[in-house]
């Protein structure tokens, strides 16, 4: 059986290098201090340390996934599911109180990273623009919900902490479409010119 490169077990010693730094109670204990964060920061930094160990999966292995993750929609739909629960705001006052709840935060973050790794690449332009068309109208409704809310939805955090994570929401989700956006334009425009090219 072919061993995966070099290159691929690099990614992984830096995905368990991220995750051990990240699981050190300093590391955690400042990122979860502030709510934006908790949620842009740790957030995408354990789906980072999901991901990057997922380029060592064996060939066979990939096949087998594969099976039941056509087009990347299971993927997708695995990590879109994870992101949406967390958004929730009881769960992040869970996940401050509860060491339970903190562990199975962080697990369901490393296998949603792992599913985008195995899932973006194979989804194409169609599926990943109604994955990213779901996912981001909603990160802007979350922003927009704590900015507007005269309340604190976690009770472990101040509102300007809460409104400046709805603001950071909404910035994120509009340049994260901008950049699909752009990537797809290119991709495109790769495809009609190698299909006009001459032979």
């Amino acid at each position: 059986m072919k061993r995966p490169p070099c290159k691929a077990w690099h990614q992984a010693a830096l995905g368990l290098a991220l995750l051990a730094v990240l699981a050190l109670p300093a590391t955690r204990h400042w990122l979860e201090a502030s709510m934006w964060r908790h949620m842009l920061l740790q957030f995408p930094l354990l789906l980072l340390a999901g991901g990057l160990p997922a380029a060592t999966l064996r060939p066979r292995l990939r096949a087998a996934l594969a099976g039941w993750n056509a087009h990347g929609i299971t993927g997708l739909v695995l990590a879109g599911t994870v992101l949406a629960l967390l958004m929730i705001p009881r769960v992040l006052d869970l996940a401050l109180r509860e060491p339970g709840v903190e562990a199975a935060k962080c697990a369901a973050l490393l296998l949603a990273g792992s599913a985008l790794r195995l899932s973006w690449p194979a989804a194409g332009l169609v599926v990943q623009g109604f994955f990213l068309g779901n996912m981001l109208p909603m990160m802007v409704v979350v922003g927009q919900l704590f900015i507007d809310s005269p309340l604190r939805l976690c009770n472990a955090y101040l509102l300007d902490d809460q409104e400046r994570l709805g603001q950071w929401l909404i910035a994120v989700a509009a340049l994260l479409g901008i950049a699909w956006l752009g990537h797809a334009a290119w991709r495109l425009v790769r495809r009609d010119e190698a299909r006009l090219a001459p032979p």
